[in-house]
């Protein structure tokens, strides 16, 4: 089947946990990612011929990913207009929070007794994406590199469900201030993080690791406040 051209020239799209994914899926990806990041609003009404262009591929793809997103209660479709991103409540970030917390902190602790060093470093390049892409303000790709580096992590739990679990709060989340951070120089430091906890998983420290991710995830409750 030929390509099509405007997929040829389309920037790389995300690949989130490593999988193999249709162009759809990548689109969405990326959608969900700028989503994530703060770059698409809440309230806003975005079309899909404008997401397009800022994505440098077709309309059609965006509007399917965008349909998908509707499907995952991210945005709202509005009809002859394209599709309003949905608001995020503080009681819902809480709770978010407070599922993850119960989940990734035992899980990624009991992981410094389990996983293997090899299945460890592994994530090493994902975590060093997130600090190149935090040094360069790129924050979809922050958010991309920052996905695959946690779900890759729960992955070595052995436990699939988990993973979507996780996978599915992280999806509804909004790191408003990540922009914040940017400006501020102080992304850097939290995109760190990511080695430090790896690390000390290395290192076979667990208290390391529990109060690396409860600090980690406090600052995510704090970005997705902002």
């Amino acid at each position: 089947m030929a390509q099509d051209p405007q997929q040829a020239n389309a920037p790389a799209l995300p690949r989130l946990g490593g999988r193999r994914s249709s162009y759809r899926e990548r689109v969405a990806d990326a959608l969900r990612a700028a989503l994530i990041a703060g770059e698409l609003r809440p309230g806003e009404v975005y079309s899909a011929p404008s997401l397009a262009a800022r994505f440098g591929v077709s309309a059609t793809p965006v509007r399917e990913a965008m349909l998908d997103l509707a499907k995952e209660g991210l945005v709202d479709t509005v009809p002859n207009k394209g599709f309003r991103v949905t608001a995020v409540s503080d009681q819902q970030l809480d709770e978010y929070t407070h599922i993850r917390s119960l989940i990734e902190i035992p899980t990624v602790v009991a992981l410094a007794r389990t996983a293997d060093r090899v299945s460890l470093e592994a994530l090493r390049p994902a975590a060093r994406e997130i600090v190149t892409a935090a040094a360069a303000g790129d924050l979809i790709a922050y958010v991309e590199a920052d996905t695959r580096f946690h779900l890759g992590l729960l992955a070595l739990a052995g436990n699939a469900h988990l993973v979507e679990v996780v996978a599915d709060l992280r999806k509804r989340s909004r790191l408003y201030g990540l922009t914040a951070l940017v400006e501020a120089g102080r992304l850097l430091a939290s995109a760190q993080e990511h080695l430090e906890l790896l690390d000390a998983l290395l290192e076979r420290d667990e208290k390391a690791v529990a109060e690396i991710m409860t600090r980690h995830l406090g600052h995510v409750r704090a970005l997705w406040a902002e």
